[in-house]
């Protein structure tokens, strides 16, 4: 029998087509008991019934998605914030899930300054830290590609996140999410996890289409692009990572125009065939 109790779906995947209960419903009417949360879905519907709703179907939050974005040069918008990556922490410790996603932010506006981006940024992380570990959750460093830098994080590489946490001298408040979408070309790959051993709290799947048409908005499901997805896994896995192989996709184009049972589905076959590499 096919094995799915390590395949999370994140709710960025059915995004425009379910609800957070409906998506909670749906994935474990499929057979899939874990569940990456997107804050605006959250907020629709409020954490005591998303709570009641994952309890009902057995479901465990791997991840929450997404606090961070603290790269702002405004003092009040960055405090802002500051504050709402509290409430985030806050949430995530009441969902009980696995880790928050923290995103870093891009270059505010009008500003050519990335170092100072950075700068801002690890000063919001020390910040939030010690708040995180009172609260019993891991913030989840997520580096992104380097064609989105400016608009949405100033860290790219998983060198960078190694190099962060090293920096902040951080515990297990601060790990790292590995997302091939995100990491797939790069060429010290194989280094960096072997660095992040022990950091790795998360880890992501989709595909890479070699006719992309936005960078942010148009992934492939796994199987429809170039990246060698059961490769990084081997060596994600090699690192003694042994948690949920999370599928997020964005897709306006395609899989957020398409019936998500379809979806769900089609995410099943393609996590055998393309993440574990099942005939």
């Amino acid at each position: 029998m096919s094995d799915f109790s390590k395949l999370a779906i994140n709710q960025f995947t059915t995004l425009h087509q379910w609800s957070l209960p409906q998506a909670i419903e749906g994935y474990a009417r499929h057979g899939v008991h874990a569940i990456g949360i997107v804050r605006d879905k959250l907020h629709e519907v409020g954490v005591a019934a998303a709570r009641q709703s994952l309890r009902d179907h057995q479901m465990k939050v791997t991840s929450h998605c997404v606090g961070g974005l603290l790269t702002d040069s405004d003092p009040q918008r960055f405090q802002a914030n500051l504050q709402d990556t509290r409430r985030a922490i806050d949430e995530a410790a009441e969902l009980g899930a696995e880790c928050l996603v923290f995103v870093a932010g891009g270059l505010p506006e009008g500003s050519k300054d990335l170092p100072a981006a950075r700068v801002r940024c690890l000063e919001g992380l020390a910040d939030v830290l010690p708040y995180a570990a009172q609260a019993g959750v891991t913030l989840a460093l997520e580096p992104l590609h380097p064609m989105i830098c400016a608009f949405r994080s100033c860290l790219s590489t998983l060198s960078q996140a190694n190099d962060w946490i090293e920096e902040l001298d951080a515990g297990p408040e601060l790990g790292i999410v590995v997302d091939v979408y995100h990491v797939w070309w790069d060429p010290n790959l194989e280094h960096e996890l072997q660095r992040a051993a022990g950091r790795i709290v998360s880890f992501h799947v989709c595909d890479w289409l070699m006719n992309t048409t936005d960078l942010r908005l148009d992934r492939g499901m796994m199987g429809d692009g170039v990246i060698d997805i059961g490769r990084i896994r081997r060596l994600v896995e090699a690192t003694g990572y042994a948690g949920y192989r999370e599928v997020e996709i964005f897709s306006e184009r395609n899989w957020w125009q398409r019936d998500p049972d379809e979806v769900v589905s089609i995410t099943k076959a393609r996590y055998l065939s393309d993440v574990l590499g099942q005939p």
